[in-house]
Order: C-alpha cells, then structure tokens, then sequence
C-alpha cells in the first residue's frame, strides 16, 4: 500500500499549516507547546476561529458545517492542528455529543444545538463514567424516571472532565431498571448545569490541577424533549461515541512536538564536555522513540486510507494502545531531562529551576490518565485479541 501523501494531499497539508500558522494567535499556540495552562477562553477563540473557516467540524454532516473530505484529509487537518500547537476543537462537543445529536437526533434536537455546539456557544461535558461504573460503564445507577413531560434525574457522575467550564452536560441514565440486561434500558439524556438539584464539586487531581469533577444529580427534572433518540437506546449512541472518541486519541502530532522539545531541551543540557543530547543512551532512547512513532504514524495512515465510512475498525484499538504509551513515553523523558530541576513546582522564576523544567512532573502526571480514558489500555488488549488475532 502507497503511505506517501499525493500531491492534492500536500498541497492541502500545505494550507492547512499555512492557517493555523497564520489564523490562530500565536500566544495561544505558545502555551499549547510549552504547556502552559489554556483558558476557557483561548479554547472558545480558537475554536469560534475555525469554525468560522469551516474548520471545526469537518466529521459531521455537511448540511452541520461538515466537509465532503476523505479520510486522509481529516487525518492531514488534525495532525497538522497538533504539529502547529494550536488548541483542538474540544472534543466534548465535536468528536463526542454533536455526532450523536446528528447521527441520532430528531430534527428538532439538531437545530436546536448543533450551531451553538460547533461554534461553543455551548460547552458540553460528558456524563458517563460513575463511581462504580468506570470501565464497566453499563454498570451505571444513574436513573431517571419520566414524570409527565420531564425526567427526574438522580444519581452521581465522576471524572467528568473540565465540567467546571460547561454550560450543558450529556449524560447516560437508567430509564428501565428491569432491562433483562444492564447494557438496555440505558438513555442518552442533555441536561442543562444550571438546573435547580444539579451540582458539580471539583476533584484535585495529582498534578495539583482541577480538570475533573464529580456531579451529583439531586431530584433534577429535564425536559423529555432533551432526549437523544429513542428511549432505552443509550447503550447503542454511547458505542458509536466512544467509537469517535477512540479514533482521536492516537495523539501523532503532539508526541511529536514533545520530542522536538525533548531535543531542545536535551541540547542545551551540559554532560561532562558536551550535551545531554550527545550523551549515546541518551541519543538511542530518543531514536528508539522516534523510530516508533514513526511506525505508530504510518500505521495510522494505513489504517485511514484503508477505512471503510462509518465502520469501526478494530485497529482503532492498536492505535490507542500504543499512542497512549508513546504520549507517557515522550513526557517521563521531559521529566528525565529536566532532572531535579523537575522537583520544584510553581517556583516559576524564583529560583533558577527553568520553568518548563518545573512543568515537567506534572504534565507527566497528568498524562497517566492516556492510557485509561477512551477505554483502558486492558479493554484495547481485549479487542486486539478477539476482534484481530482470533483469540
């Protein structure tokens, strides 16, 4: 099979580096790269940007602000997005609920939220994972029970991430307790934050950082005309979106720009007469690195050019697996360069710690969390088992 881009391919590659380059302010793309903290604001600029341009959803329908793209060429906007630092389309809302709410959604849902979802004009967080119902998500105890014209909704999320910035939350919630079994009776529910009973409490992570959130359900009443599709179908819309979500998390791009950091850094690192960059263990670790990064990428490509629309395919799982691994990979040797200059954290300026040596340790923290979210690295062992070697 040919990997190597056509020319159409590269000349579409070459505009979209030359917009994000040019479109999207580069302090925004500064703090992307060097890891720095990104508001709620520079996300929705960034994204308001693009889909302005027609850049935001190109995986949705195209009467949504979708393009008539091949596989490869959504492949090519979302690397090229990663390689340039620039904030993704947040995911919550584009690779996650608006497919749903396209796919799945009555007419009247759609226009009632997929504009303000591909602009974000709403900011969605997700509802799914429970405290005893992470990696069995079925398991889930969240209910709602149908009052008249509404739902009553009672129950717990948690891990909900950056739930601390939405406007509205999708959640899974049990409609039928007496499904005869757990995957039924399941229903995908959009639920506005602000509603009276509805709470959200932060979790402080080991970085130090609050990106998740639990959630607590309290007697919520929503509006039946909020429900995605049909009653007890949930189950079916939660597959298809983590399918989407799967799919993105490979993370090429940023691995990339982390080891070329790696190198900077490494380069400018003094080891008895030279650099920490020339040090031989060093170098092959790096290459060791790259060489499989490369072959995670070109993986990635085959799989995109050989990709059936609208099918999943189990390689999906392989590229999760590994992507996950090599994104850890590339932030522990960040932590190894840093050395103890990693040790202090939030010192900034003073004291000669350099701060993206203080930034190190929690990035590599934070990045533990890759190889769970999308489906644990153990569920994608699994599917490689069953669903491509046989077994």
């Amino acid at each position: 099979m040919k990997l190597a881009l056509t020319e159409e391919e590269l000349a579409f590659r070459d505009e979209m580096r030359t917009f994000y380059a040019n479109e999207i302010p580069a302090e925004i793309r500064d703090r992307v790269k060097r890891g720095l903290e990104v508001s709620r604001e520079d996300v929705v600029t960034t994204q308001q940007i693009l889909n302005a341009n027609g850049l935001a959803v190109p995986n949705w329908p195209v009467e949504w602000g979708g393009k008539d793209w091949t596989p490869t060429q959504r492949h090519i906007w979302l690397d090229e997005m990663q390689l340039a630092s620039v904030p993704e389309p947040l995911t919550f809302n584009t690779g996650m609920v608006g497919p749903v709410i396209a796919t799945f959604g009555s007419q009247e849902i759609k226009q009632r939220f997929l504009p303000k979802t591909a602009n974000l004009d709403i900011w969605w967080c997700q509802g799914f994972s429970e405290p005893e119902a992470g990696s069995d998500l079925a398991s889930l105890r969240t209910t709602a029970v149908r009052d008249g014209d509404e739902y009553v909704v009672n129950g717990q999320k948690t891990w909900t991430t950056l739930g601390q910035y939405a406007d509205w939350i999708f959640c899974l919630v049990r409609t039928d307790p007496n499904a005869p079994k757990k995957q039924a009776g399941i229903s995908f529910l959009l639920i506005d934050v602000k509603t009276p009973g509805l709470t959200i409490r932060p979790i402080k992570l080991i970085d130090g950082g609050y990106e998740v959130n639990e959630v607590f359900f309290e007697d919520v009443r929503v509006p039946a005309d909020q429900l995605v599709g049909e009653e007890n179908q949930g189950w079916t819309y939660a597959k298809f979106l983590l399918g989407n979500e799967r799919t993105g998390i490979t993370g090429v791009g940023r691995t990339k720009v982390k080891l070329a950091l790696a190198k900077e850094h490494a380069g400018r690192t003094k080891v008895g007469n030279g650099t920490l960059l020339e040090d031989p263990l060093f170098a092959a670790k790096l290459a060791e690195l790259e060489n499989e990064l490369l072959s995670v990428e070109l993986t990635q490509l085959r799989v995109v050019s050989g990709s059936a629309e609208g099918k999943p395919n189990p390689a999906s799982s392989v590229l999760k697996l590994r992507g996950s691994q090599l994104q850890q990979a590339a932030t522990e040797l960040l932590v190894n360069i840093a050395g103890p200059d990693a040790l202090p954290v939030d010192a900034v300026d003073r004291i000669e710690s350099p701060e993206w040596a203080q930034l190190s340790a929690p990035i590599y923290l934070n990045y533990r969390k890759t190889s769970i979210y999308g489906g644990s690295n153990e569920v994608q062992r699994t599917i490689i088992a069953s669903s491509i070697l046989g077994l």
